[in-house]
């Protein structure tokens, strides 16, 4: 905003603490090793940063009136101030400052907002592993949640993100990916307080960007054949070579719905069994002889390409607008 005369001029520097102190833009240095004085409301890491680089920090104590009256005192007797301010913090001085932008008559100095630092993607990530942090801290329900009590929930977020993904509504499914995640950071931080066997949601992280890069040679590596089949057959050698399984049927949960569980059996089957091989012998009563037509449905559906647990839902769920049709007509 340019102003009169006096050669003052206050630079508001507004920096994200998701990005690590000291990573600032080219715009924010400029701002900070020009400036006759540089201010802030506390010493967070990012103002310890411009403190360890030699630049001098007054910290400014009181609230936003003190903060603004700092720095409208020096910018008019023609000073170059500068205040370096967290987005997750001072919102009332970033509302006084953006009103002294467009205010009139504007002030003898110039005002400005920079921004000093930028998300990368996935920076909000940080912002939850802080809140899991403090939640697990300071919550009396949180804190007194395991593993085992966490259980059902994970349960029930998985199914309402199939839900989600079901309706095609995707303003629900982010909510429900959301609530997912959720889980994953709750379960990360209760594994930091294991008292030999403890690890962080970086330890997770890390662990499956180090599978993912390990099984897409193709990707990472120096394996050219990107072929589909070549791909998914590379794949299954990389993970068999890592887990040393000695059954095909090795690390399948019983535990899964049946109809994933009958699928998830026939893939690992067709490693062993010949592809014409008769999967199951009918018994001579009724429920085996439906436990076999169920499992030939899951193999043929398999050979068809199709997911079965997927049509299922699906005409299930034509079944049931049938069913709210009938009811309103």
């Amino acid at each position: 905003m340019p102003g009169d005369t006096t050669g003052g001029a206050i630079k508001v520097v507004l920096t994200s603490p998701r990005v690590a102190p000291g990573i600032l833009t080219h715009a924010a240095w400029q701002a900070f090793t020009g400036a006759d004085a540089i201010g802030a409301a506390d010493l967070r890491p990012d103002v310890q940063a411009l403190v360890g680089s030699g630049l001098v920090v007054t910290q400014v104590e009181g609230g936003v009136a003190e903060h603004w009256a700092w720095l409208s005192d020096a910018a008019a007797s023609g000073r170059q101030v500068a205040w370096l301010v967290g987005d997750d913090g001072e919102p009332g001085l970033l509302r006084v400052v953006a009103d002294q932008v467009s205010r009139e008559p504007r002030p003898p100095y110039d005002v400005e907002i920079l921004h000093g630092s930028y998300d990368v993607p996935g920076a909000r990530l940080i912002d939850l592993v802080r809140v899991m942090d403090r939640l697990r801290r300071n919550c009396p329900w949180d804190q007194e949640q395991t593993h085992e009590s966490l259980a059902k929930y994970l349960l029930e977020e998985t199914y309402e993100t199939l839900e989600a993904i079901d309706t095609g509504d995707r303003v629900h499914l982010r909510e429900e990916l959301g609530d997912l995640l959720l889980q994953v950071a709750f379960h990360s931080r209760i594994a930091e307080e294991h008292p030999d066997e403890d690890y962080s949601i970086d330890d997770v992280a890390g662990d499956i960007v180090e599978k993912l890069i390990r099984r897409h040679p193709h990707v990472f590596g120096d394996e050219t054949n990107k072929d589909l089949a070549a791909v998914e057959a590379n794949w299954e050698t990389i993970k068999a070579a890592e887990k040393q399984r000695t059954s095909v049927l090795e690390g399948i949960p019983l535990t899964l719905p049946a109809l994933a569980l009958a699928d998830k059996v026939l893939s690992r089957a067709s490693r062993v069994l010949p592809e014409s091989a008769e999967v199951v012998t009918a018994g001579t009563g009724d429920h085996e002889k439906v436990g076999a037509e169920l499992l030939g449905l899951v193999q043929r559906a398999r050979s068809s390409g199709v997911d079965p647990e997927q049509a299922l839902r699906d005409a299930v769920r034509t079944l049931a607008e049938r069913i709210r049709t009938a009811e309103q007509s």
